[in-house]
């Protein structure tokens, strides 16, 4: 699982990395994208165009063989043989109406010959009765087909009739009479089957095919005879549309068409083919732009784990030693067998630690010794005043001869003083500095016995073996008496007392001397907060600091207003790591 050594997953260099190459690569396959839509766009209406023109050429080479045929057909009403036939037939005698059905015989099949698309030409004779065919010579008379013909040349302007499942030309020649019948009507039936064999021509592609249809009667001649299903639905379409190509689905499945109209002939030509051969061109194209889809999905696979594994990785074993640095853990050097950038990062990192903690050490040991002086300064710091003091008390008991508290009194003075003189451990139990500083207390009482009054709580059991720091509340109460206490005029009350919580003991000494001003109490809490040298060494600062390198954060002297009027000092000690 992808782990960040961000907040934000968008503020990470992998993410971004990813995003610079997927910006570069992303534009690229959407150009080929496009190219290969362009492409075969641009294949259908090369193919349509084509096959438009292809299409077009046929029906112009049709029109043109309509024409060839209309003016064999219009020479044939014209020909006097023939209309000498039509009209002169009841003066001619055998010989003459048998030369004359000869030539006139001849002059059909050479039209019939004159053009592969000519199945047939008749000549349908009303006035002799008689129809004559290039295929079938002389018989009866068809009155049916006379008079079909007749009919659509009264009704239809047209030049192409569809009758009897193909096209039919046709012209009459009038008799003359007002509302009477032509003399006769030439017809030339089109050869079905031979316009399908050209338009097979037309057929370039599989499956592909083609049709003629009439555009009054729908009616159509197809190179596949299975199309009709596709002719009618395309002549609905090609009626309601304008389009020289559209799109038809047939069974499921969809089909190109291309139409051209010819106003002359009144018909119009079909090609159509299935729309997947359109881009059969465009198949090895395709292949091409799916294999380069894939190589660009795994190339950016490839540099999103090439990424990951070789920056991503790397950086977030970086960041996660720099914060186990953070925590305290200076003894985690990072283990590797890196060659590259990072390895020399990981190695100037490793580097670093060892110098950080040499320097933490040296450090730590230049404050510890630096602490050490000062307790022996203030060990040798020894109050002028309170030995003189003791000296005048001594002497006081000596004037009264009450030897029994002389005795008590320099045995409590040689242990005071041996136990701020000697030398050993920095660290004693909490009963025995309070004991020292309780001995301190009841020496200053028989100074001040009137005036200062002392209440020196019991300790709890479960304080007695804490070790702390010598001399840390004596100094404290002594300041409350030098600074404090000896300038009431009324009775002085010093109190000491003991508190326990679950990971925290603080020893609170307080009186009820001169009240301490708001300003003066700031400046006091800020020169114990400061961690500069700029002030004073005092000895409150003095405890202070010593606490605090010895528990850590949380522990010190805390400075407040008390309840008793005066200063109220509380020594705080964290017990978590110290009990």
């Amino acid at each position: 699982m992808f782990r960040f050594p961000v907040n934000s997953i968008r503020n990470s260099i992998f993410i971004r990395l990813v995003l610079t190459y997927l910006s570069v690569i992303l534009p690229i396959l959407a150009l080929g994208v496009y190219l290969y839509h362009w492409s075969a766009k641009n294949a259908r209406e090369e193919i349509s165009r084509a096959t438009t023109t292809q299409l077009s050429y046929y029906m112009e080479d049709l029109n043109r063989e309509i024409e060839w045929l209309e003016i064999q057909q219009y020479d044939l009403v014209q020909d006097n043989e023939l209309n000498q036939l039509a009209v002169a037939w009841e003066k001619m005698n055998g010989v003459e109406r048998t030369a004359g059905m000869n030539y006139l015989i001849q002059r059909l099949t050479s039209i019939k010959n004159s053009s592969p698309y000519i199945k047939d030409v008749y000549v349908h004779l009303h006035s002799i009765r008689k129809t004559v065919s290039a295929a079938h010579d002389v018989y009866e008379f068809q009155q049916g087909s006379f008079d079909d013909l007749l009919a659509s040349l009264g009704k239809e302007k047209t030049r192409l009739i569809t009758w009897q499942q193909t096209f039919h030309l046709r012209a009459s020649k009038a008799s003359g009479e007002a509302g009477g019948k032509p003399l006769f009507i030439v017809q030339i039936v089109l050869d079905a089957e031979r316009l399908k064999e050209s338009m097979k021509q037309l057929n370039s592609y599989e499956e592909s095919g083609s049709f003629v249809m009439d555009d009054r009667s729908s009616f159509a001649i197809a190179s596949d005879p299975g199309s009709s299903e596709m002719m009618r639905q395309s002549a609905a379409l090609a009626r309601s549309s304008s389009a020289s190509a559209f799109r038809l689905e047939l069974d499921g499945k969809e089909y190109q068409f291309n139409k051209v109209s010819s106003a002359k002939l009144g018909l119009t030509g079909f090609i159509y083919m299935p729309a997947e051969t359109v881009a059969k061109p465009l198949s090895k194209f395709e292949v091409w732009a799916w294999l380069f889809a894939a190589a660009t999905l795994m190339t950016i696979l490839i540099y999103a784990y090439s990424t990951y594994r070789f920056v991503h990785k790397p950086l977030l074993l970086l960041v996660q030693s720099f914060r186990r640095m953070e925590g305290g853990a200076l003894d985690s050097p990072i283990e590797h067998e890196q060659k590259d950038e990072f390895g020399y990062l990981y190695h100037r990192f490793n580097h670093m630690l060892k110098k950080l903690q040499m320097l933490i050490d040296q450090d730590f040991k230049q404050k510890l010794m630096m602490q050490k002086a000062e307790l022996k300064q203030l060990q040798s710091q020894i109050n002028p005043h309170f030995l003189y003091n003791s000296f005048f008390i001594l002497n006081s008991l000596a004037r009264t001869g009450d030897t029994d508290r002389i005795e008590q009194f320099t045995n409590m003075l040689g242990e005071y003083f041996r136990f701020i003189t000697r030398s050993g451990a920095d660290l004693v139990p909490l009963a025995e500095e309070t004991r020292h500083s309780r001995m301190y207390t009841e020496i200053q009482e028989l100074r001040f016995s009137r005036r200062i009054a002392v209440e020196f709580g019991e300790l709890p059991e479960t304080m007695r073996t804490i070790s702390v720091p010598r001399l840390i509340i004596q100094p404290i109460i002594e300041n409350a008496y030098e600074h404090s206490l000896e300038k009431v005029t009324e009775e002085g009350l010093l109190r000491v007392s003991f508190e326990r919580e679950e990971d925290e003991a603080r020893i609170v000494v307080e009186n009820n001397g001169e009240p301490i001003g708001e300003s003066l109490l700031e400046e006091l809490r800020r020169r114990l907060d400061s961690s500069s040298d700029s002030y004073e060494m005092t000895g409150m600062i003095n405890i202070h600091r010593r606490i605090l390198l010895t528990y850590g954060e949380g522990s010190g002297l805390s400075l407040s207003r008390s309840e008793l009027g005066g200063l109220k000092v509380a020594i705080r000690i964290r017990l978590k790591e110290t009990v």
